[in-house]
């Protein structure tokens, strides 16, 4: 992805005679959100001269709010491929500042550049890479989602079988051309499921390219006459869809979780970052699980990343070390679904990581073995599992002082605000599986 200045963003929108620019930014939820302009406007706006008003970040319309402007990073300048070339649409990221000129509070991508800023005082750069899963649905007369598949294919099957493979290499073109380096593309375990994997970057720009990638990927969908969905669990009795984090943290061309001597290949570093997340697993679901649906997906089974624990092979762990060596070395976060806000739950990683650096955690055992997950899951959950429910983690995120701060004070509470209400919502409905399970016996 080309980092083009301001002067350049301007002589890009000549160029390619673009007529709108969406200035794209994040709520605190993690939609993504735009306000469109005319290309006249676009010297205005890189001046950070667009106001608008809070509610649409904070996610509540209040009696009192406040003006925002939005700042665009010139670096994520981007002219959408699949508009007409003749009056084109191009796109900017936007950070949120308030009208003292000061980063506004509520702003997901500022919180993620505060902790950054903190790694890099340290002299270390996260980077980070991505697998993102999704499903394609057919829609019905009316244009709607349904919960029908458009097809019945299973683990990297191709074509016939695999309907979506056309669909999915759009979405990777697409991507391509909009600067996304994607390293691989498949069908995934459930009818209808697909994984893409976006290669590694810096922990911002990976950011600004997962909340990229699913407008993208939804947009090319329905081209295809399909509906991409982010749902972590949209089909009872299949698998659910996961966004795996593959973590390392450099200094220059060192990769700072590498130590040949160890025996797993692990430096200090290593071990205290993920003692760090370890620690704040509770907190960081919260964040990662974001939706009432997200604990459906974690649910204790053989593939499902339900232990609060970390393996080298086992599926069952919300961490992986796969076997490495040198740079090659990658610490995977497995819990995360696609629901959630990439800003967020990655400033909330790295600030557990250095929280885990700073005190020297380390995990409190050595890595689980495959055949212990095998044995017991249920009772090892039990005793040490993540969050069974959104409640609970919120629960868990409340008391979570360190991630709280990372986030800051009014996205902790404005975050913890609507995720209690849906909670509340959700508790207050009458489900069809209650009727089911309790009309004709109570």
């Amino acid at each position: 992805m080309k980092a083009y200045t301001r002067e350049e963003v301007l002589e890009k929108a000549r160029e390619y005679n673009v007529k709108f620019i969406r200035l794209q930014f994040t709520d605190i939820s993690g939609s993504f959100k735009n306000i469109a302009i005319t290309v006249e406007e676009l010297e205005r706006a890189l001046d950070g001269r667009v106001m608008f008003d809070s509610a649409v970040i904070e996610g509540f319309v209040r009696n009192k709010q406040c003006d925002i402007y939005l700042h665009p990073d010139p670096a994520t300048f981007e002219i959408f491929p699949w508009r007409p070339r003749d009056g084109s649409v191009a796109r900017l990221i936007c950070d949120i500042y308030s009208a003292a000129g000061t980063p506004f509070p509520g702003c997901p991508r500022s919180a993620l550049k505060r902790v950054l800023d903190k790694a890099g005082g340290l002299g270390q750069q996260l980077r980070a890479g991505a697998e993102v899963e999704f499903f394609l649905f057919h829609t019905d007369e009316h244009g709607k989602p349904t919960i029908t598949t458009h097809d019945q294919a299973g683990y990297c099957d191709l074509s016939p079988v695999d309907l979506g493979e056309n669909a999915r290499r759009d979405m990777v073109l697409t991507l391509e051309e909009m600067g996304f380096e994607i390293s691989s593309s498949h069908h995934e375990i459930a009818p209808g499921q697909h994984g893409i994997f976006i290669k590694a970057d810096s922990a911002l720009n990976i950011a600004d390219k997962i909340a990229t990638f699913k407008f993208v990927v939804r947009t090319i969908a329905q081209r295809h006459g399909l509906h991409a969905s982010f749902m972590p669990k949209p089909l009872r009795g299949q698998n659910g869809s996961g966004m795996s984090l593959y973590f390392s943290l450099w200094n220059e061309d060192h990769n700072l979780f590498a130590d040949r001597k160890d025996p797993l290949g692990l430096s200090a570093a290593a071990y205290h970052f993920i003692g760090g997340i370890l620690c704040h697993a509770g907190a960081i679901t919260a964040l990662a699980n974001p939706l009432v649906n997200s604990y459906k997906r974690l649910l204790p089974n053989e593939i499902s990343p339900v232990l609060t624990a970390w393996s080298e092979q086992s599926r069952s762990t919300m961490i992986r070390v796969p076997a490495g060596q040198g740079n090659n070395i990658r610490v995977i976060l497995r819990s995360p679904d696609p629901a959630c806000n990439p800003y967020l739950v990655l400033a909330a990683v790295i600030e557990a990581g250095l929280h885990g650096q700073d005190e020297k955690i380390k995990p409190l055992h050595q890595p689980l073995e495959i055949e212990q997950c095998w044995g017991g899951l249920r009772e090892m959950v039990k005793k040490n599992g993540l969050p069974r429910n959104l409640d609970e983690a919120l629960r868990t995120l409340a008391d979570d002082e360190i991630i709280r701060q990372a986030l800051g004070e009014l996205i902790s509470e404005r975050y913890l605000e609507a995720k209690e209400e849906e909670w509340e919502r959700f508790q207050s409905e009458v489900h069809q599986w209650e009727l089911e399970e309790y009309l004709a016996n109570y």
